[in-house]
């Protein structure tokens, strides 16, 4: 996924879930829309160098979109968890999810369960269906864990219960988590913050819901998902 002129500066502070007030490097103070709905613990620390785009998009009252954080001065986060989806789709056309592959097709955003949607829809006449759930993870915790969530989830309890459902029905459920964090060597559920969340999650694996995480490769010019991570549960 490539970046087109990302613009740079420093984190001021990030509110009301959907906004933040940033510094560019050119001393504007601008305020921008925060594409992310988690409590982005330990993405979103005053001071912290960041990068926006500009979606040139005049009828938008925040034209300007945070994309990209460092974290500790050292790591690179993509905090627009709207890219997940995307990123994890390349990856499966590009042949780096081995698991995934031989499908005819990929639907996305597919109704199916308690009045959701699916993020991607796997179908093929031989291998059956693979419906894959995704979620992104960016919480970085002490010797390079990933955790998920950052936040108490009911909805994403909810697509665990949705994907054993799909499991005993005769289908393949997925959870593959999103690493869109240059930090991030290992990924395991935050029973710390959501326990009941990480119960779910063991109960998924052992009715059969693969449980997988990729991380990423991120710059300035673009990110990709490069190499498949371990998860502890």
């Amino acid at each position: 996924m490539q970046f087109n002129n990302l613009i740079a500066g420093r984190l001021i502070k990030r509110y009301k879930r959907f906004l933040a007030d940033i510094v560019l490097d050119s001393g504007e103070e601008v305020t921008v829309h925060c594409p992310n709905t988690g409590s982005m613990k330990n993405c979103a620390d005053p001071g912290s160098k960041v990068w926006v785009l500009d979606s040139e998009n005049p009828k938008r009252k925040y034209p300007l979109g945070w994309e990209l954080v460092e974290v500790e001065g050292q790591y690179l986060a993509c905090i627009n968890t709207g890219r997940a989806n995307k990123l994890v789709k390349e990856a499966i056309e590009r042949g780096l999810v081995t698991t995934l592959q031989g499908y005819e097709s990929i639907r996305q955003e597919v109704k199916y369960g308690e009045n959701s949607r699916i993020d991607l829809l796997l179908e093929d006449k031989t291998q059956g269906r693979a419906w894959v759930e995704v979620k992104n993870v960016t919480l970085l915790e002490a010797e390079n864990w990933g955790s998920f969530p950052d936040a108490v989830t009911t909805r994403g309890a909810k697509h665990l219960r949705e994907l054993m459902n799909m499991v005993a029905q005769g289908d393949r459920a997925v959870m593959l988590f999103c690493v869109p964090h240059t930090g991030i060597e290992r990924v395991r559920p935050a029973d710390n913050i959501d326990p009941e969340y990480g119960r779910l999650l063991r109960e998924a694996k052992r009715a059969g819901v693969e449980i997988l995480a990729y991380g990423a490769e991120i710059n300035e010019q673009c990110i990709t998902l490069e190499r498949e991570l371990p998860v502890v549960l």
